[in-house]
């Protein structure tokens, strides 16, 4: 498992070279979450990502909300749970409700 120091010096690396960088962070956390408040995912305008919001297909809709968060500029507080109908669609059938705040760095 990647720590927030390596998931932040991936994202600097990633600016150095030229590539726009979103990071998620997960900022709230209720009933069964895989992944504790403060943990990050860093994402560049390509896909690539490093770290870990969640798991299963979260982490593919975090990935896909920060490319559009990188092109248009505008942050993005996005939130998973069993209370939301697309719960079982992006993974989180243990009864979890995550909130993951999106943002462009650098």
């Amino acid at each position: 498992m990647a720590t927030i120091k390596d998931e932040l010096t991936t994202a600097e690396a990633w600016m150095k070279a030229g590539k726009e960088v979103a990071i998620a962070t997960v900022v709230e956390t209720w009933g069964s979450a895989p992944r504790p408040t403060g943990s990050h995912l860093v994402i560049d305008e390509a896909g690539n990502f490093e770290g870990s919001v969640s798991g299963g297909c979260v982490e593919g809709a975090v990935i896909a909300e920060a490319i559009e968060v990188i092109s248009c500029g505008e942050p993005k507080m996005l939130e998973f749970g069993v209370a939301d109908e697309s719960a079982w669609e992006v993974g989180l059938s243990c009864g979890g409700n995550i909130r993951v705040y999106v943002e462009r760095i650098g």
